[in-house]
């Protein structure tokens, strides 16, 4: 961990870049072009900011502002279309140390809490607009909630029924599974199939905060 904002860039085959903060999950953005997509990433770094005070780490994040990029990774179809990185870097498939680990897994968790405020504080109909396909306020939960058991627990054999995390005690038991199920597969050196543990972590915490701050894109509130 340094001082320095460390940033994988994946670079699509033909029109899209995504920058992400390997330190800090959840922190990813895409642009047109490499310095477009770290353009885009510094201007959340306000937003993410009550991300890495949930975590604890303020402090260690407000030093993180001078951006190194550590690795370019070719990148695939997928990455232009979704914009979403889709090829873990080099630097990602390193087992982590316990520190390391439990240092990201906070951050996850914080990601989850921003998610479930924002959710709980955003209720009335969302504006209209192109990301998500336009989903209603329910519909990004239900996506969101759903969406971990559906495509990144189950890599670590964490498949739990999707009407168990639609509720607060299914949800919670449901992160605290999948949690551990990381630390037994990172312990054991183990990828989540395709994905090292670094990637999947990181996936996991860039589509909860994408769904959190779309909601608050399109928040109806002048105050939201």
């Amino acid at each position: 961990m340094t001082d320095a904002l460390r940033v994988i860039l994946e670079i699509g085959k033909k029109r899209r870049v995504v920058a992400g903060a390997m330190d800090w999950p959840g922190l990813e953005r895409w642009g047109t072009s490499e310095d477009d997509a770290v353009e885009k990433l510094l201007s959340y770094v306000p937003r993410y900011a009550d991300v890495a005070e949930r975590a604890g780490k303020k402090s260690a994040f407000a030093r993180a502002r001078d951006v190194e990029v550590v690795e370019r990774v070719p990148g695939s179809s997928s990455t232009d279309f979704w914009g979403i990185a889709h090829v873990p870097s080099q630097i990602e498939r390193e087992v982590l140390s316990s520190t390391d680990l439990e240092r990201r897994i906070v951050v996850l968790q914080a990601c989850w809490a921003y998610f479930d405020d924002v959710a709980a504080r955003i209720t009335e109909d969302l504006l209209p607009g192109p990301r998500s396909a336009g989903r209603s306020h329910d519909q990004i939960v239900r996506h969101v909630y759903i969406n971990e058991p559906e495509q990144f627990s189950r890599k670590v054999e964490v498949r739990t029924p999707f009407a168990e995390v639609m509720t607060r005690d299914g949800l919670a038991a449901h992160r605290q599974a999948y949690l551990d199920a990381i630390r037994a597969y990172n312990t054991q050196g183990k990828a989540a199939r395709t994905w090292p543990i670094q990637f999947l972590i990181r996936r996991t915490a860039h589509h909860v905060m994408d769904h959190a701050w779309e909601m608050e894109d399109r928040d109806p509130s002048p105050l939201g």
